[in-house]
């Protein structure tokens, strides 16, 4: 933990910096911890929404996996034809669920992963198509 020192609206803080195995950082502040995003998380972000929503030849849509985790829940079947922003499945990541949605309207052409599958952040989860 790193001790430095900031200045809120004028007024001087102590506070302890701390970065988590999982790339987190948390401040500590009067006996209050605070989990703040950087920079570099907001630019993680993007990136993360790019390769999600990512589209290849022929009309086809990657859904990639936003982070680490494992697949809770899988609501959708092969061949399912699913609406802009639908739930398609359900991942456990930090003991948080992250719902997986469709970037558009289409058709399943291939579930890569299937319940209790761990993933890595980016592994291919489902290939939409038109």
């Amino acid at each position: 933990m790193e001790e430095i020192f900031i200045k809120v609206d004028g007024k001087d803080y102590k506070v302890f910096v701390e970065e988590t195995e999982e790339g987190k950082v948390l401040v500590h502040c009067g006996g209050d911890v605070y989990e703040v995003e950087t920079k570099k998380d907001a630019e993680t972000s993007a990136i993360e929404r790019l390769h999600r929503k990512k589209t290849t030849q022929g009309g086809k849509s990657e859904i990639t996996a936003p982070l680490p985790g494992v697949i809770y829940d899988v609501k959708i079947k092969k061949g399912a034809h699913v609406k802009k922003g639908q739930s398609l499945m359900t991942l456990i990541a930090m003991k948080m669920e992250n719902d997986i949605t469709s970037p558009k309207e289409g058709l399943v052409k291939e579930l890569k992963v299937k319940k209790n599958d761990s993933v890595n952040k980016g592994d291919l989860l489902i290939i939409m198509g038109d």
